[in-house]
């Protein structure tokens, strides 16, 4: 890795690593007015304790959690296509989670201060949402971070039109395929995961359901697997079977490559639909975009797009032949 990548590696994990060196600092200072048991979970009835844990284990369990998610945020910047829109999201995203899980962990001790017994501690609900703000001013001080760190080049991608046919003989056979990841829904649903184990730490199971199951959902459909074959266009997630989206050489007038944008182009992220038009939008940038037969079109954004559009003109144009 070059030194831009190096910088860009440490400001992901530095959030959790400060993060972690706060909430130690703060339990060596009260670790002498801590029970020996502490109250680790709460219900939302009045914050109630529903489980305990010892000093030993808290300090066990903030490490492990703090490190792993450190290690989790530093592997995505060292990405190697790792794009700045990308970059944003993600370090902003590593930042509301480190000031998220810093902050439960820092008031779970609070709550537990000069308490016989971790069964007198209580955490009201208004903390999740302090939490929340402290997670949200973090995101916005990565941001802030980011714009010091010169983030690497990105290749430029091709322009429409540039490959429009490949050669191909009449017994020959020739298919395509390719990953594409998306950084920002992989930083979400990691975010995601993460806010759900923190709350499943402070309150259990019970709250934290939804956060794990949209992050676990978000994280198995934030890279597709793109292919063109004798079948035409396929997109699904990269392990997943379904959900598909296929478009038959039948069904194929004509697939261009050229750059589309998110938000400007299709609001967002996803699989999205607008009129005239839908895709399989995991970023901007390079896209493989098919006009249908019907006059619709429809997008899947990958890279070598220009291969892919080039080879599915090509078996496509073959198709109309035969029938």
């Amino acid at each position: 890795m070059n030194r831009a990548r190096y910088r860009l590696v440490a400001l992901a994990t530095l959030p959790f690593l400060l993060a972690l060196a706060v909430d130690l600092i703060l339990f060596a200072v009260l670790r002498d007015r801590l029970p020996d048991r502490l109250a680790s979970q709460f219900n939302g009835s009045g914050g109630a304790p529903s489980d305990y844990t010892s000093r030993t284990s808290w300090v066990a369990v903030a490490t492990g959690l703090s490190v792993g998610l450190a290690v989790v945020w530093g592997a995505i910047a060292a990405t190697a296509d790792f794009a700045v829109r990308g970059a944003r999201w993600a370090i902003g995203a590593g930042y509301a989670v480190a000031g998220l899980v810093g902050y439960l962990l820092a008031v779970m001790l609070y709550v537990n201060l000069d308490a016989v017994d971790g069964s007198e501690a209580r955490m009201p609900l208004w903390h999740l949402a302090v939490a929340l703000g402290v997670g949200a001013l973090a995101a916005g001080v990565g941001a802030l971070l980011l714009r010091l760190v010169k983030l690497p080049e990105v290749v430029p991608s091709p322009g429409p039109g540039l490959v429009e046919r490949l050669d191909l003989g009449e017994s020959e056979v020739a298919g395509w395929a390719r990953r594409a990841p998306s950084r920002t829904l992989c930083g979400v649903g990691l975010a995601l995961l993460a806010a759900g184990g923190g709350l499943t730490y402070v309150y259990g199971w019970g709250r934290a359901a939804a956060p794990l199951v949209c992050g676990l959902v978000t994280l198995l459909c934030s890279c597709a697997y793109v292919t063109v074959d004798r079948h035409g266009l396929t997109a699904r997630p990269t392990v997943l079977p379904w959900p598909r989206v296929r478009i038959p050489l039948a069904d194929v007038d004509r697939a261009v490559s050229r750059e589309v944008k998110a938000l400007a182009e299709y609001g967002g992220w996803g699989y999205r639909v607008r009129p005239g038009r839908s895709g399989l939008i995991l970023r901007s940038g390079e896209a493989i975009v098919v006009r249908r037969t019907g006059g619709r079109e429809f997008a899947v954004t990958v890279s070598d797009s220009a291969t892919a559009a080039a080879l599915l003109n090509t078996l496509a144009e073959r198709e109309a032949v035969r029938r």
